[in-house]
């Protein structure tokens, strides 16, 4: 078993015009202050990295790691959340989703996909030249839309979208083998990757290729009422990467799963920060530790109450405590018999003859 690394904060929340938020340094020198020792960086925000940059220029991208390293924190991955939603965009969502790419892509969806194509490639890249193994992305949607089996679906919809959006990923996936990178998909609502189920129809249709991943987050399973500890039993040789987020559930005889079109505050699911939900982290840290995940517990702070700063130093502090220390030996070595092979023998009723 493997000691897991942490604690890390995921960047995308805090990025901002005020400082020290707005630049690469000044983030990390608060970071560091408040105990993290790893930093998770969103690849859209051009005030903690030039992405192309990263990924063709090697001597940038160790500038860039040197800097990081300068605080005391490691980078743990990069991610590509928004990038990886245009690789596959429902029309419906088309004027929604315009702004995750540059103004010039606005009205475009061909282009648009097709820079989100090259942000891919781009972070693959990056990644191999920081030396990281697992990069973090969305899958996109074509179906979300029909997520909801009404008005009844035309027969083979739901397996021509999977079709359509292996066919989209493959070619990534392919570049994540040549880079030895991970993609690690998180499941999340309004994306077609969303659940176990979901994944597994994704994994076949991409010839269950290796290097098709997880972001395993718990948060999305309690708001869905899905089992996220046996996830972890199911999936873990798949988890490859893991976000610390909190939630809880709390249904009425008003609303439930679907929320009554309520904003988070008035949501029965809601994101919390961590500590302030339902989510049973000491048990997911054992069995992440059981199965020998090898990655960062990296905080991603979303929450519809606590201020932002403060979910985010409480946050270090319980990753901290939420950290297994695993042991070198076994807690009953004291009573250990030693090895004897003749013993062992003897016990199960094999002769020496």
């Amino acid at each position: 078993m493997t000691t897991i690394k942490g604690p890390a904060i995921f960047l995308a929340q805090f990025a901002s015009d005020n400082a020290p938020f707005n630049t690469l340094e000044g983030i990390c020198e608060w970071a560091a202050s408040i105990g993290y020792k790893g930093i998770q960086i969103p690849t859209w925000d051009a005030r903690l990295i030039n992405l192309q940059r990263a990924a063709e220029d090697k001597d940038y991208a160790l500038r860039l790691k040197t800097t990081v390293q300068s605080y005391g924190l490691e980078i743990t991955e990069l991610s590509t959340h928004l990038q990886g939603q245009l690789i596959a965009v429902n029309p419906s969502f088309d004027p929604l989703f315009d702004s995750f790419a540059p103004s010039e892509l606005h009205n475009n969806p061909k282009e648009r996909q097709q820079w989100a194509v090259q942000q891919l490639h781009y972070a693959i890249k990056a990644s191999h030249n920081l030396g990281l193994k697992a990069l973090a992305t969305f899958s996109g949607a074509f179906l979300w839309p029909y997520v909801y089996p009404w008005p009844q679906r035309p027969e083979n919809l739901v397996e021509t979208g999977f079709t359509a959006l292996a066919k989209m990923w493959l070619p990534i996936l392919d570049a994540c083998e040549q880079y030895d990178v991970d993609l690690c998909y998180e499941l999340h609502p309004g994306e077609d990757l969303h659940d176990g189920v979901t994944f597994d129809m994704f994994l076949a249709k991409v010839n269950y290729h290796k290097r098709a991943n997880i972001l395993y987050d718990p948060s999305h399973f309690v708001l869905q009422c899905l089992d996220y500890l046996q996830f972890i039993d199911i999936y873990h040789e798949r988890i490859k990467m893991f976000h610390v987020k909190d939630a809880e559930f709390n249904p009425s005889g008003r609303q439930g799963v679907y929320g009554g079109y309520q904003n988070w505050q008035a949501r029965a699911g809601r994101f919390r920060s961590i500590g302030d939900g339902q989510v049973n982290f000491k048990a997911i840290f054992t069995k992440l530790t059981q199965y020998d995940f090898q990655g960062w517990a990296v905080l991603e702070w979303e929450c519809a109450f606590k201020n932002s700063e403060d979910g985010a130093r409480e946050g270090a502090q319980h990753i901290k405590d939420y950290i297994i220390r695993v042991s070198d030996h076994a807690f009953d070595d004291f009573a250990s018999a030693g090895p004897d092979d003749n013993l062992n023998r003897k016990l199960i009723g094999l002769s020496d003859h």
